[in-house]
Parts: C-alpha cells; sequence; structure tokens
C-alpha cells in the first residue's frame, strides 16, 4: 500500500533529521565512574542487563524485519538500518560495558535467530493486503517498546541519580533517553497514517493478531518474563501498573479500540505487565523456599 505523499514527506524529513541531529552517541563522552560499584549492583545490575540485552538484540530484530516485511518502504528500510539500529547497538554497547565494570557478566542477547512464526509472516507479507497487517503490527510493536523504554529511563535515570551515581545518569542514561522519542515518533505517525488506509478486515486481523501475540519489551520466554517483571518491581512501576499501561497504550487504544467506549486500555497490554510481575515474584518464592530448604 502507497502512503499518501504528505506522509512519506514528513517521514523522510523526520528520520533524516533524526539521523543527523542524534548519531550514534560518541563513546569518548561517556564516564563509567561509578562511586559505589557493589550497592549500585545490588540495586539496578540486573535492569542494566536486561536493557543491554534488548538494545543489543536489535540485530535479530533488523533480520527480522527483513523477513517480515519483503518489500517495506523506502522510509521504512532507511529508519531500521541506517539510523535506529545503529543507535540501539551503540546503548547496548555502553550499558554491557557499564555493567562488566561493576563485576557482572556480560548480557547474552540472542542477535541472529529468527523463529518459524515471524518466517510465516514474511511467507504471508508478499501479499501486499497481508503486508500491511504485518507492518501494523510492527508499528504497534514499536510503539509500546519505544514507550516503555523512555518510561523505564526516565525511572532509572532518576534511582540513579538518587544514588548520587550522577557521571553515569548525566553521561549514559540521559543521552540514550534523549534518542528513543524520536523513535517512538516515528512509529506514531506511521501506525497512524497506516490505520486511515486499512480496511475493516485487515483491522479486524490487526486487533486479532496483536491480542494473541503482545509482550512486554524483550520478553520471548518464560525466564525474560520473571525479568521484566523484576525490572518493573525495581523501578517501581508496579504501584501503578494500570496507568503505565495506559500510558504506552494510549495510540494503540485510539487506532484499534477506538470503537470500544470507556475501554482506558487494552486489557492484554495490562495482562502482559501483570503476568510478568507474578512470574518475578513466583521466582523469588521458588528462590526463597530453596534457600529455607537448604
Amino acid at each position: 500500500m502507497t502512503r499518501p505523499r504528505l506522509l512519506e514527506a514528513r517521514l523522510a524529513v523526520h528520520v533524516e533529521k533524526l539521523g543527523e541531529d542524534h548519531p550514534p552517541i560518541d563513546l569518548a563522552t561517556v564516564d563509567y565512574t561509578v562511586r559505589d560499584p557493589e550497592a549500585f549492583s545490588a540495586r539496578f545490575g540486573h535492569v542494566l542487563d536486561y536493557m543491554a540485552r534488548v538494545e543489543l538484540e536489535v540485530d535479530r530484530n533488523v533480520l527480522e524485519l527483513m523477513t517480515m516485511l519483503p518489500d517495506p518502504p523506502e522510509v521504512d528500510r532507511r529508519f531500521y538500518a541506517d539510523v535506529w539500529q545503529p543507535q540501539e547497538i551503540r546503548h547496548g554497547l555502553i550499558l554491557d560495558e557499564l555493567q562488566t565494570r561493576i563485576g557482572r557478566p556480560p548480557a547474552s542477547p540472542d542477535t541472529d535467530h529468527v523463529g518459524a512464526k515471524i518466517k510465516v509472516l514474511g511467507a504471508l507479507g508478499r501479499l501486499d493486503k497481508l503486508q500491511d497487517v504485518t507492518r501494523m503490527l510492527y508499528y504497534l510493536t514499536g510503539m509500546a517498546t519505544e514507550r516503555s523504554a523512555v518510561l523505564a529511563y526516565n525511572l532509572l535515570h532518576d534511582g540513579v541519580r538518587e544514588m548520587g551515581e550522577t557521571a553515569v545518569s548525566d553521561t549514559i542514561i540521559a543521552p540514550i533517553r534523549r534518542q528513543e522519542p524520536g523513535h517512538y515518533a516515528f512509529y506514531k505517525m506511521s501506525s497512524r497514517g497506516l490505520a486511515a488506509q486499512l480496511a475493516p478486515w485487515q483491522r479486524w486481523l490487526v486487533r486479532r493478531l496483536r491480542t494473541i501475540s503482545f509482550a512486554p519489551v524483550g520478553v520471548n520466554n518464560d525466564e525474560q518474563r520473571a525479568d521484566f517483571g523484576e525490572l518493573m518491581l525495581t523501578l517501581d512501576i508496579t504501584d501503578d501498573l494500570e496507568n503505565f499501561a495506559e500510558t504506552i497504550a494510549r495510540v494503540e487504544r485510539e487506532l484499534l479500540w477506538a470503537r470500544n467506549q470507556g475501554m482506558k486500555v487494552p486489557p492484554y497490554i495490562v495482562a502482559g505487565f501483570r503476568s510478568a510481575v507474578e512470574a518475578a515474584a513466583d521466582r523469588r518464592q521458588r528462590s526463597q523456599a530453596t534457600l529455607t530448604s537448604a
């Protein structure tokens, strides 16, 4: 499906500006100084590990996109291959270097495995009408991912500064979070433009696939679900889970569920975050039971 020319032009300008204004963070500007490595690791080490892994897995994400979208609009390819990927990889490398400097093992990202479901979507995506459905899922996932990242980096920044680790907050977390809103804006503009062109059956299929496939960013298995729950607990996201979910899903609700008056947030999004918190709590209980019986 061809985008309206005005939207295509706006997206092209946005992507070019992102690339010019936000090149990958210069490593020479990064200060890895940590005043109290032991306390910092105890409080935020697992958060760093999770975020580093997710950022480094964009290499696999690009392979997935190339599989899912065999004929993407050129501005999409320019965005994910030339702007988004280099920025995110640099984020991952910096966060991973930070965690190794405070005595933690490096992240273990999956950078090259493309699952069967993605390959099926890619095969179906060779049909234009179905590729539009896949593209819409990509934009919705991108929006949720980037909005989650913005909120999480904001909370991490505040917590790190609270500990007095200003080198990390000012030269690592702040520059990373500064680059995320531009990614969110790309997905937001793209999703709104495509949603206006979808046929009713395509919109229905997007809603159905989104309902059964949603997962928090970086969650691909039960262990990672518990890891994300730990991140939420550490950053105190669980204190107002529904508001967090609503902030992430506001545009998605508008595009897919406007007919459902009174829906604050799609239930599958709240359920996805809640299941992560429950998985973390279950893992803590099992760990405590093991220690008690030892």
